[in-house]
Protein backbone atom coordinates (compact mmCIF):
# COMPACT_ATOMS: atom_id res chain seq x y z
CA UNK A 1 0.00 0.00 0.00
CA UNK A 2 1.05 3.62 -0.73
CA UNK A 3 2.28 5.65 2.13
CA UNK A 4 0.61 8.89 1.35
CA UNK A 5 0.76 9.96 4.60
CA UNK A 6 2.23 13.76 5.57
CA UNK A 7 5.23 12.83 8.26
CA UNK A 8 5.66 16.07 10.38
CA UNK A 9 7.69 16.39 13.23
CA UNK A 10 9.31 19.51 15.30
CA UNK A 11 13.18 20.16 16.71
CA UNK A 12 13.80 19.58 20.30
CA UNK A 13 16.53 19.67 22.80
CA UNK A 14 19.29 18.08 20.90
CA UNK A 15 16.59 16.61 19.44
CA UNK A 16 14.14 15.52 16.44
CA UNK A 17 10.86 14.46 17.00
CA UNK A 18 8.90 12.77 13.86
CA UNK A 19 5.40 11.62 13.67
CA UNK A 20 3.99 8.60 11.62
CA UNK A 21 0.47 7.35 10.89
CA UNK A 22 0.28 5.62 14.09
CA UNK A 23 3.31 5.89 16.33
CA UNK A 24 6.12 9.01 16.89
CA UNK A 25 9.39 9.04 17.44
CA UNK A 26 11.73 11.48 19.52
CA UNK A 27 15.47 10.88 18.81
CA UNK A 28 17.49 13.13 20.98
CA UNK A 29 21.48 12.77 21.33
CA UNK A 30 22.46 12.21 24.72
CA UNK A 31 26.50 12.46 24.03
CA UNK A 32 28.64 12.03 21.60
CA UNK A 33 28.42 7.94 21.30
CA UNK A 34 24.51 7.75 22.29
CA UNK A 35 21.29 8.37 20.51
CA UNK A 36 18.10 7.78 22.48
CA UNK A 37 15.04 6.93 20.67
CA UNK A 38 11.83 7.13 22.62
CA UNK A 39 8.58 5.47 20.74
CA UNK A 40 4.83 5.51 21.46
CA UNK A 41 1.46 5.02 19.62
CA UNK A 42 -0.30 8.23 18.91
CA UNK A 43 -3.83 8.72 18.05
CA UNK A 44 -6.11 11.03 17.56
CA UNK A 45 -9.92 11.47 18.93
CA UNK A 46 -10.67 12.30 15.31
CA UNK A 47 -10.87 8.42 14.93
CA UNK A 48 -13.68 8.08 17.60
CA UNK A 49 -15.68 10.83 16.82
CA UNK A 50 -15.41 11.32 12.99
CA UNK A 51 -17.48 14.93 13.07
CA UNK A 52 -14.22 16.04 13.97
CA UNK A 53 -12.61 15.36 10.60
CA UNK A 54 -15.03 17.67 8.67
CA UNK A 55 -12.37 20.88 7.24
CA UNK A 56 -11.66 23.47 9.05
CA UNK A 57 -12.51 21.88 12.89
CA UNK A 58 -9.91 19.03 11.96
CA UNK A 59 -7.48 21.94 12.02
CA UNK A 60 -8.46 23.30 15.80
CA UNK A 61 -8.80 19.15 16.43
CA UNK A 62 -5.04 18.46 14.95
CA UNK A 63 -3.27 21.75 16.37
CA UNK A 64 -4.65 20.73 19.95
CA UNK A 65 -3.43 17.12 19.74
CA UNK A 66 0.12 19.15 18.31
CA UNK A 67 0.39 21.13 21.37
CA UNK A 68 0.22 18.19 23.42
CA UNK A 69 2.57 16.24 21.50
CA UNK A 70 5.16 18.80 21.30
CA UNK A 71 5.52 19.60 24.96
CA UNK A 72 5.65 16.13 25.83
CA UNK A 73 8.74 15.75 22.87
CA UNK A 74 9.93 19.00 24.87
CA UNK A 75 9.41 17.43 27.94
CA UNK A 76 11.55 14.08 27.19
CA UNK A 77 14.62 15.45 25.59
CA UNK A 78 14.77 18.24 28.20
CA UNK A 79 15.32 15.32 30.75
CA UNK A 80 17.48 13.70 29.12
CA UNK A 81 20.32 16.09 30.60
CA UNK A 82 19.31 16.41 33.80
CA UNK A 83 21.87 15.31 36.02
CA UNK A 84 22.05 11.81 37.17
CA UNK A 85 22.55 12.54 40.49
CA UNK A 86 19.34 14.83 40.80
CA UNK A 87 17.21 11.91 40.59
CA UNK A 88 14.47 13.69 40.06
CA UNK A 89 12.57 14.83 36.03
CA UNK A 90 10.51 17.84 35.96
CA UNK A 91 7.11 16.74 38.25
CA UNK A 92 3.54 17.32 36.75
CA UNK A 93 3.05 20.90 38.52
CA UNK A 94 6.46 22.37 36.94
CA UNK A 95 5.24 21.38 33.88
CA UNK A 96 1.66 22.87 34.18
CA UNK A 97 3.68 25.92 35.71
CA UNK A 98 6.08 26.41 32.14
CA UNK A 99 2.90 25.67 29.80
CA UNK A 100 1.23 28.75 31.74
CA UNK A 101 3.90 31.21 31.49
CA UNK A 102 4.40 30.71 27.97
CA UNK A 103 0.24 31.03 27.35
CA UNK A 104 0.87 33.75 29.65
CA UNK A 105 3.43 35.52 27.42
CA UNK A 106 1.41 34.33 23.75
CA UNK A 107 -1.45 36.31 25.25
CA UNK A 108 0.67 39.68 26.47
CA UNK A 109 2.58 39.50 23.09
CA UNK A 110 0.23 38.43 20.56
CA UNK A 111 -2.97 40.22 22.14
CA UNK A 112 -2.63 42.93 24.64
CA UNK A 113 0.57 44.56 22.98
CA UNK A 114 -0.95 44.92 19.36
CA UNK A 115 -3.91 46.10 20.70
CA UNK A 116 -2.08 48.42 22.77
CA UNK A 117 -0.34 49.82 19.64
CA UNK A 118 -3.74 50.17 18.46
CA UNK A 119 -4.92 52.79 20.14
CA UNK A 120 -2.09 54.36 20.01
CA UNK A 121 -2.43 54.62 16.18
CA UNK A 122 -6.40 56.20 16.91
CA UNK A 123 -4.35 59.40 17.45
CA UNK A 124 -3.90 59.18 13.74
CA UNK A 125 -7.05 57.44 12.15
CA UNK A 126 -10.30 56.87 12.91
CA UNK A 127 -10.98 54.40 10.25
CA UNK A 128 -11.48 51.25 12.02
CA UNK A 129 -10.31 48.99 8.70
CA UNK A 130 -6.99 50.43 9.22
CA UNK A 131 -6.77 50.33 12.51
CA UNK A 132 -7.49 46.67 12.01
CA UNK A 133 -4.90 45.83 9.64
CA UNK A 134 -2.41 47.88 11.67
CA UNK A 135 -2.75 45.82 14.51
CA UNK A 136 -2.32 42.95 12.30
CA UNK A 137 0.91 44.47 11.04
CA UNK A 138 2.07 44.84 14.37
CA UNK A 139 1.53 41.16 15.59
CA UNK A 140 3.46 39.77 12.35
CA UNK A 141 6.39 42.62 13.40
CA UNK A 142 6.16 41.20 17.14
CA UNK A 143 6.69 37.19 15.46
CA UNK A 144 10.06 38.49 13.49
CA UNK A 145 11.78 40.32 16.36
CA UNK A 146 10.27 38.15 18.87
CA UNK A 147 12.15 35.19 16.15
CA UNK A 148 15.00 37.05 15.62
CA UNK A 149 15.62 37.78 19.14
CA UNK A 150 15.42 34.12 20.78
CA UNK A 151 17.95 33.40 17.39
CA UNK A 152 20.79 35.17 19.39
CA UNK A 153 20.98 32.61 22.03
CA UNK A 154 22.92 29.40 21.52
CA UNK A 155 20.54 26.59 22.56
CA UNK A 156 18.09 28.60 20.76
CA UNK A 157 20.41 28.28 17.48
CA UNK A 158 21.11 24.56 17.82
CA UNK A 159 17.72 24.05 17.93
CA UNK A 160 17.11 25.84 14.49
CA UNK A 161 19.50 23.60 13.03
CA UNK A 162 17.73 20.26 14.17
CA UNK A 163 14.74 21.59 12.77
CA UNK A 164 16.52 22.06 9.39
CA UNK A 165 17.48 18.69 9.57
CA UNK A 166 13.86 17.51 10.34
CA UNK A 167 12.91 19.11 6.93
CA UNK A 168 15.31 17.91 5.19
CA UNK A 169 14.87 14.51 6.52
CA UNK A 170 11.23 14.92 5.06
CA UNK A 171 12.45 15.98 1.99
CA UNK A 172 14.14 12.92 1.00
CA UNK A 173 11.78 10.75 2.47
CA UNK A 174 8.80 12.50 0.43
CA UNK A 175 11.06 12.17 -2.34
CA UNK A 176 11.69 8.39 -1.99
CA UNK A 177 15.33 8.84 -1.47
CA UNK A 178 17.45 6.25 0.72
CA UNK A 179 17.27 8.05 4.17
CA UNK A 180 21.43 8.52 4.32
CA UNK A 181 22.99 11.77 5.41
CA UNK A 182 24.74 12.43 1.68
CA UNK A 183 21.50 12.46 0.23
CA UNK A 184 19.31 14.29 3.02
CA UNK A 185 21.56 17.32 3.03
CA UNK A 186 21.02 17.83 -0.63
CA UNK A 187 17.43 19.07 0.67
CA UNK A 188 16.58 22.46 1.83
CA UNK A 189 16.18 23.32 5.43
CA UNK A 190 12.80 24.72 4.58
CA UNK A 191 9.58 22.96 3.94
CA UNK A 192 5.71 24.13 3.39
CA UNK A 193 4.10 22.47 5.59
CA UNK A 194 6.21 23.71 8.51
CA UNK A 195 5.04 25.43 11.98
CA UNK A 196 6.61 28.42 11.39
CA UNK A 197 4.27 28.86 7.72
CA UNK A 198 1.06 27.84 9.76
CA UNK A 199 2.32 31.09 11.99
CA UNK A 200 2.66 33.55 9.94
CA UNK A 201 -0.63 32.24 8.19
CA UNK A 202 -2.50 33.00 11.53
CA UNK A 203 -1.06 36.44 11.92
CA UNK A 204 -2.43 37.55 8.13
CA UNK A 205 -5.52 35.69 8.30
CA UNK A 206 -6.37 36.85 11.61
CA UNK A 207 -5.43 40.69 10.29
CA UNK A 208 -7.59 40.06 7.44
CA UNK A 209 -10.46 38.89 9.61
CA UNK A 210 -10.26 41.53 12.06
CA UNK A 211 -10.22 44.32 9.35
CA UNK A 212 -13.75 43.72 8.81
CA UNK A 213 -14.62 43.90 12.39
CA UNK A 214 -16.54 46.83 13.42
CA UNK A 215 -15.89 49.18 16.35
CA UNK A 216 -15.14 47.66 19.95
CA UNK A 217 -14.61 48.27 23.06
CA UNK A 218 -11.21 47.34 24.33
CA UNK A 219 -12.41 44.07 26.55
CA UNK A 220 -14.45 42.80 23.16
CA UNK A 221 -11.22 42.94 21.21
CA UNK A 222 -9.38 41.42 23.50
CA UNK A 223 -12.57 38.28 24.22
CA UNK A 224 -13.17 38.81 20.26
CA UNK A 225 -9.80 37.81 19.28
CA UNK A 226 -9.28 34.62 21.39
CA UNK A 227 -12.91 32.88 20.57
CA UNK A 228 -12.18 33.83 16.64
CA UNK A 229 -8.32 31.94 17.05
CA UNK A 230 -10.09 28.38 16.52
CA UNK A 231 -11.43 29.96 13.50
CA UNK A 232 -8.52 31.63 12.02
CA UNK A 233 -6.18 28.05 13.24
CA UNK A 234 -8.63 26.06 11.19
CA UNK A 235 -8.66 27.77 8.02
CA UNK A 236 -5.01 28.35 8.30
CA UNK A 237 -4.49 24.74 8.94
CA UNK A 238 -6.55 23.88 5.83
CA UNK A 239 -4.10 26.13 3.49
CA UNK A 240 -0.88 25.12 4.57
CA UNK A 241 -1.92 21.28 3.97
CA UNK A 242 -2.80 22.37 0.89
CA UNK A 243 0.04 23.89 0.36
CA UNK A 244 1.93 20.78 1.08
CA UNK A 245 0.02 18.72 -1.25
CA UNK A 246 -0.26 21.35 -4.59
CA UNK A 247 2.98 23.34 -4.25
CA UNK A 248 3.90 22.76 -7.70
CA UNK A 249 1.10 25.22 -8.98
CA UNK A 250 2.29 28.79 -8.82
CA UNK A 251 -0.10 30.61 -7.00
CA UNK A 252 0.43 27.63 -4.04
CA UNK A 253 3.97 28.65 -4.15
CA UNK A 254 3.52 32.29 -4.27
CA UNK A 255 0.75 31.96 -1.49
CA UNK A 256 3.74 29.90 0.57
CA UNK A 257 6.77 32.14 0.17
CA UNK A 258 6.31 34.54 2.95
CA UNK A 259 6.43 31.49 5.17
CA UNK A 260 9.19 29.95 3.52
CA UNK A 261 11.75 33.09 3.62
CA UNK A 262 10.07 33.55 7.52
CA UNK A 263 11.53 29.49 7.59
CA UNK A 264 15.16 31.62 6.92
CA UNK A 265 15.21 32.60 10.74
CA UNK A 266 13.73 29.09 12.52
CA UNK A 267 16.38 26.91 10.56
CA UNK A 268 19.60 26.94 9.94
CA UNK A 269 21.83 24.47 8.53
CA UNK A 270 22.48 21.01 10.21
CA UNK A 271 25.79 19.60 10.63
CA UNK A 272 26.04 15.67 9.52
CA UNK A 273 25.73 14.71 13.52
CA UNK A 274 22.10 16.38 13.64
CA UNK A 275 21.09 14.95 10.56
CA UNK A 276 21.84 11.80 12.04
CA UNK A 277 19.17 12.03 14.72
CA UNK A 278 16.51 12.97 12.58
CA UNK A 279 17.06 10.15 10.11
CA UNK A 280 16.93 8.21 13.60
CA UNK A 281 13.65 9.55 14.22
CA UNK A 282 12.52 9.44 11.20
CA UNK A 283 12.97 5.60 10.52
CA UNK A 284 11.70 4.94 14.17
CA UNK A 285 8.55 6.98 12.81
CA UNK A 286 8.36 4.76 9.72
CA UNK A 287 8.74 1.55 11.14
CA UNK A 288 8.27 1.39 14.59
CA UNK A 289 10.31 -1.27 17.11
CA UNK A 290 7.84 -3.61 18.77
CA UNK A 291 9.02 -3.13 22.31
CA UNK A 292 8.18 -0.23 23.77
CA UNK A 293 11.23 0.25 25.73
CA UNK A 294 13.79 3.50 24.26
CA UNK A 295 16.30 2.82 22.29
CA UNK A 296 19.70 3.29 22.94
CA UNK A 297 21.36 3.76 19.73
CA UNK A 298 25.15 3.31 19.77
CA UNK A 299 26.99 6.15 17.38
CA UNK A 300 30.48 7.91 16.74
CA UNK A 301 31.95 10.53 14.74
CA UNK A 302 32.54 7.89 12.20
CA UNK A 303 29.81 6.00 12.14
CA UNK A 304 27.44 8.68 11.80
CA UNK A 305 29.03 9.51 8.19
CA UNK A 306 27.88 5.47 7.29
CA UNK A 307 24.44 5.61 8.28
CA UNK A 308 22.40 4.00 5.38
CA UNK A 309 25.25 3.68 3.48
Amino acid sequence: MKDDYQYGGQAVIEGVMMRGRDRMAIAVRRNPEEIVVHQESVGSIAKKYPVLKIPFIRGVVALCESFAMGLKSLLFSANQFIEEDQQQKLSPMETIFMVAIALLLTVVLFVLLPLGARSLMGNLTKATIWLNLGEGMIRALILVLYILLVSLLKDIRRVFAYHGAEHKTIHAYEAKEELTVQNVQKYTTMHPRCGTSFLLFVVVISALLFSILGRQTILMRIISRILLLPIVAGFSYELIKFAGRHSSIWIVRWISAPGLWLQRLTTRQPDDHMVVVAIAAMKCAINPHDDQADLIIKTSIESDLAVGS
